[in-house]
């Protein structure tokens, strides 16, 4: 995710990253200017079109149609990017809850004090990683029978996390060292870890329908492609420059939404998964260090 001051105009104006639209659009953006270019010499020096009254009328409607598309479009992906973050800001917090009230009921420098520090810190490692494509189990810290063995010929890792928390809070409950009473407070936080991963899971999952992200795209190239016929009739060769900028507001609108509705990825605009994961790992060690 990449971190900036909004604040900072001129920088922001001026600033352009590998993943900037800008960058991204550049090709299509020269071939659109070209083609413009095209159309402003057959109408000035080969073919001279008839002249049209009100040559924009249509392109303003269709330019307005178009923009509410495209903000509805735009607000879809970052009500996707924001539930992300709130699923993961209820992951912060739940991990939390959980150590705090592990680390209250347990007896001082008990040994499942540093079970549940490396287990919890691994279910989230194994969720980022999961929505990225694969857990590498590598990754993975491994303590007492929680080994590599444990999770050997398992397809989804965080669920075999889960079951070996689930199986740790068992044991401790047989043993007498958790009550019934203590066993349900913890209950939540256990049951929010798999609510959030399915949430997870869903945004993922279902992306925005291909009907109308095609629809959007074809509008945007049909109505960029025909715009230079109307628009060399007023401003002669100038229609070049100008088409081009329209095609990279639309476009890039168009772009940053696709960006933005997968927030689980390592695009500069997702979500800083590696840093939430970091700072929760700290906060267990902070919390479980009696």
């Amino acid at each position: 995710m990449l971190i900036y001051n909004p604040k900072d105009w001129w920088k922001l104006i001026f600033y352009f990253h590998k993943a900037d639209t800008f960058r991204k659009l550049l090709p299509a953006m020269m071939g659109v200017m070209a083609y413009t270019f095209f159309i402003s010499y057959l109408e000035n020096n080969v073919f001279h079109f008839v002249p049209l009254k009100n040559p924009l009328a249509i392109h303003s409607l269709v330019g307005f149609v178009l923009s509410l598309l495209l903000v509805f479009r735009t607000n879809s992906s970052y009500d996707r990017w924001w539930e992300g973050r709130k699923i993961w800001g209820s992951f912060t917090n739940n991990s939390r809850n959980l150590a705090l009230k592990l680390s209250a009921i347990l007896p001082d420098n008990h040994e499942s004090k540093e079970v549940f520090r490396i287990l919890v810190g691994n279910y989230l490692l194994a969720v980022k990683d999961y929505l990225r494509g694969q857990v590498n189990l590598e990754h993975l810290d491994y303590v007492g029978n929680y080994n590599e063995d444990f999770y050997a010929n398992y397809k989804h890792i965080p669920n075999r996390i889960g079951q070996a928390i689930h199986l740790e809070i068992s044991r401790l409950y047989k043993e007498g060292i958790i009550n019934a009473e203590q066993l349900i407070i913890l209950n939540g936080e256990l049951v929010s870890f798999t609510d959030n991963l399915g949430a997870c899971e869903r945004i993922r999952n279902t992306p925005i329908p291909s009907s109308y992200n095609i629809f959007i795209k074809k509008m945007i190239f049909l109505y960029v492609f025909t715009m230079p016929f109307g628009f060399v009739l007023e401003f002669k060769f100038w229609a070049a420059p100008i088409v081009t900028l329209i095609f990279y507001a639309f476009a890039g609108i168009e772009m940053i939404a696709e960006e933005i509705e997968d927030p689980f990825g390592t695009d500069s605009n997702d979500l800083a998964l590696d840093t939430i994961v970091k700072n929760v790992k700290n906060n267990l060690s902070e919390i479980f260090k009696n």
